[in-house]
């Protein structure tokens, strides 16, 4: 059987010829495959670049197909179409699944942006259980005397010691160690802690 040779400047095979030079691209022929990269390339861009609507990623895709071409000819079933369709459906088919891809992608980048973004249900529950324990804490100091308020809020929300507490208040240092007992004594009855 005798090959047919594409000369410079002949007309492009028609669709039969497309056909017999992908089955030869299938066993190899790197001439072949030179021809249908010419006469496919400019379809297979056009209906990427429909589908993607990016230049630069249309460019990709066409070449990915064009690859794809190359590696998976010998699946080419001339029964089942022409080969232009056959190269065409292989370039849509890429160019869907870049879109969904870059969908994927998108979404997924939101949905990461979301939780970065919402705080851990752990995190809220603790900022409620914290403003409430706040709000416990400070009724119950109401209840205490103006002195035994005082001496506690100078001891544990100041951090002062109890001699510094004494100085500042001017009262003996025995003072302020009953009003703290029995400050905390009372604290501790109001917020319901156990001994």
């Amino acid at each position: 059987m005798k090959e047919a040779v594409h000369v410079q400047g002949a007309p492009a095979p028609g669709p039969d010829g497309l056909q017999e030079l992908i089955g030869r691209v299938a066993r190899g022929d790197q001439e072949a495959f030179g021809r249908v990269y010419d006469l496919v390339s400019g379809p297979v861009l056009g209906l990427v670049r429909s589908v993607l609507r990016d230049p630069a990623q249309s460019e990709e895709v066409a070449q990915e197909v064009l690859v794809e071409v190359w590696r998976t000819a010998a699946r080419y079933q001339p029964a089942r179409g022409s080969g232009m369709t056959w190269v065409l459906t292989l370039a849509h088919r890429r160019a869907v699944d870049r879109v969904r891809s870059a969908q994927a992608s998108a979404d997924r980048e939101q949905k990461a942006a979301l939780l970065d973004r919402t705080p851990a249900y752990d995190e809220v529950s603790e900022q409620v259980e914290a403003r409430l324990e706040r709000e416990q804490v400070r009724r119950c100091l109401r209840t205490l005397t103006e002195l035994q308020r005082q001496s506690v809020t100078l001891a544990y929300y100041r951090g002062l010691a109890y001699r510094e507490v004494a100085e500042l208040l001017s009262v003996p240092l025995g003072t302020v160690k009953t009003r703290m007992r029995d400050g905390l004594i009372r604290l501790r009855d109001c917020l319901g802690v156990g001994a």
